[in-house]
């Protein structure tokens, strides 16, 4: 245990004390400059303003985790869904393929203005746009992991007569779960930024709406307030699976190809 604590706290500290120092120059810049507020908030203003507002800060923080704890697990379920129906279909791979690349190409700065004049100003687009930007790396990280099987131990099922059904269950499942938490690491950011980018091209609460009233009225402190909102609940959403990733997998891929 005690190993552990120490193995952390040297892969730690190097980051924290470059975020310190960031932080220190960024404050001593902006006042030995001189620089307004509106322009460039020192880092305690920031802090500030965060305490300040943080009522109406968190009111807008739950409204896109609203979205977010909605939208994350459908994109996900629908990725796993996709993924595993591609595997086990050819010809389904084959013709759906070509459509889930073509469907990445098309901004998302361009379909969320679209989602809002089909449905409105409610909650269902934004969670649209979150399900849109998580499903695609669920789809391809799956996807890799279940074709990157160990194909020795395919054949080998498949020698002793196992159904297909139980190939996929019992070997081809278990070695594309590192491949999907892969994958989910992913989406986890891109939904917070998915959920924001919906609101700031569309909504009347959360985080992007609220970024958006706050650079119109140049309140800028506002703004880097909620752009540290933002990063920690990315950082939070990245930790959560890394945390699940811990709990559901504990067998290494590589030991079970050297058949430890």
């Amino acid at each position: 245990m005690s190993r552990t604590l120490i193995n952390v706290v040297n892969k730690g500290w190097p980051p924290i004390v470059a975020v310190i120092l960031i932080l220190t120059s960024w404050e001593l810049l902006v006042n030995w400059l001189g620089i307004e507020k509106w322009f460039l908030p020192s880092p305690t203003d920031i802090i500030r303003e965060g305490i300040i507002s943080w009522p109406r800060l968190w009111l807008h923080t739950t409204s896109t985790l609203q979205k977010i704890l909605i939208g994350f697990p459908t994109g996900v379920l629908a990725g796993v869904m996709i993924a595993v129906v591609m595997h086990l279909s050819k010809p389904i791979k084959s013709a759906f393929s070509p459509l889930l690349i073509i469907s990445q190409n098309i901004p998302m700065i361009v379909l969320a203005p679209l989602f809002v004049v089909w449905f409105g100003y409610g909650m269902f687009p934004k969670i649209i746009v979150v399900v849109l930007v998580c499903f695609f790396p669920i789809v391809v990280s799956m996807t890799t992991g279940l074709v990157e099987t160990d194909r020795s131990l395919f054949n080998y099922m498949r020698m002793i007569g196992a159904s297909r059904r139980q190939i996929f269950t019992k070997l081809e499942l278990p070695f594309s779960l590192p491949y999907l938490f892969a994958g989910l690491k992913i989406s986890a950011t891109y939904s917070v930024m998915g959920a924001v980018i919906a609101e700031w091209l569309g909504g009347s609460s959360g985080l992007g709406r609220y970024m958006v009233l706050s650079y119109k009225s140049f309140r800028n402190d506002r703004v880097f307030t909620v752009v540290f909102v933002i990063v920690t609940l990315s950082l939070l959403m990245y930790a959560l699976i890394v945390i699940l990733q811990k709990l559901i997998i504990r067998w290494n891929s590589r030991s079970v190809k050297e058949g430890s």
